[in-house]
């Protein structure tokens, strides 16, 4: 019996602790309001514990938390961020063919004031070389268009056609130094010469001195030479010069085209014998 014992001896006390365990659990099932020492020597010791591994629950869910927020904000940022491109590209669109719209309606309206034919054409390229100022623009031969015909927008006079190809041609600017065109002062009905500087200005040649020339008159064609149909504004006078010696004066003209800007024009297909 006693090597029998000997021999279970740890299963039996450990049989022996858990059935203490057991009967002093049951005798304070009916107190459970009130806990012992011993369970408040634990809860003591354990509440430390409980209550750090709470606040780095909290902390852990805390970080957890902010980073599946921050995953979201990024990504509805980017979502925005292509929202608003696609918005500014298309309120681009819209401004871009509202002005469109405009240049095109100023061109019908100048075409219904004309008494002649005439072609809208697009401007596909520049050359701003010093001593050649010229555009070019996608109509041609093809199209009817002959070297000498003048180019005019709304605000006035353009140029000549130089050159044609099939489907395109050379424009001659105003402010070349080559260019010429009868022009007359608005206000005195004084005449002269525009010609080209090459600097984005002009110069109105061969005016008398008695003429009356001021700063701020408007220059038009005077239809003399027959290119330029009377009328169109050529340009506003910038300086005014009278010497003491000569019979005429120094006129330097600002041009009524900004011919940095355009992109389209009109031709007006009057042939050169007409």
């Amino acid at each position: 019996m006693w090597e029998l014992l000997k021999k279970y001896r740890i299963h039996l006390v450990t049989g022996g602790v858990l059935l203490l365990a057991f009967l002093f659990y049951s005798l304070h099932l009916k107190n459970r309001a009130h806990a012992n020492i011993f369970e408040r020597s634990v809860l003591n010791l354990t509440a430390p514990l409980q209550s750090g591994i709470a606040a780095a629950n909290r902390a852990i869910v805390g970080v957890w938390n902010d980073y599946v927020d921050l995953v979201d904000v990024r990504r509805e940022n980017k979502e925005l961020r292509e929202s608003v491109k696609i918005l500014n590209g298309r309120l681009l669109e819209s401004h871009e063919a509202l002005l469109a719209n405009e240049r095109l309606q100023k061109l019908l309206d100048l075409k219904s004031s004309l008494h002649a034919p005439v072609l809208a054409a697009s401007v596909i390229g520049e050359d701003g070389a010093p001593w050649f100022k010229t555009l070019t623009i996608n109509r041609g031969a093809a199209d009817g268009l002959q070297e000498g015909m003048p180019v005019v927008v709304a605000e006035g006079v353009v140029g000549q056609v130089v050159k044609v190809a099939a489907n395109s041609s050379r424009v001659l600017l105003l402010t070349d130094n080559a260019s010429s065109v009868a022009g007359t002062i608005q206000r005195s009905r004084a005449r002269g010469v525009v010609k080209g500087k090459g600097s984005g200005r002009c110069s109105l040649e061969f005016t008398l001195r008695e003429e009356d020339v001021k700063v701020g008159d408007t220059i038009i064609t005077s239809g003399v030479g027959g290119v330029f149909p009377k009328g169109l504004a050529v340009g506003e006078v910038a300086m005014v010069k009278k010497g003491e010696y000569g019979i005429f004066q120094t006129i330097e003209v600002r041009p009524a085209v900004n011919i940095t800007r355009l992109e389209e024009v009109i031709v007006l297909l009057q042939r050169r014998d007409d």
